[in-house]
């Protein structure tokens, strides 16, 4: 069985580098619309193969940025 919790440390061993530039090489040539759908797409098959709804709502909490509450203005 996996582990049901996101994993944030590091986990692409020495292909971190390669994986990177291959993620960069996929958006060369390509309209900022193009690269946003390359993104989404990409997004969606990793999400799928993850499958597990626990992990994803992990996953979407952790790359969301954090913004300070807003303060009651009087």
């Amino acid at each position: 069985m996996t582990d049901p919790t996101l994993t944030t440390t590091w986990n692409l061993g020495t292909d971190g580098d390669d994986l990177y530039a291959r993620l960069m090489a996929a958006h060369e040539g390509l309209t900022d619309d193009e690269s946003a759908r390359l993104n989404v797409r990409l997004v969606l098959l990793l999400m799928n193969h993850i499958g597990d709804r626990a992990v994803l709502e992990e996953a979407i909490a952790a790359a969301r940025p954090s913004r300070p509450e807003p303060t009651n203005a009087t």
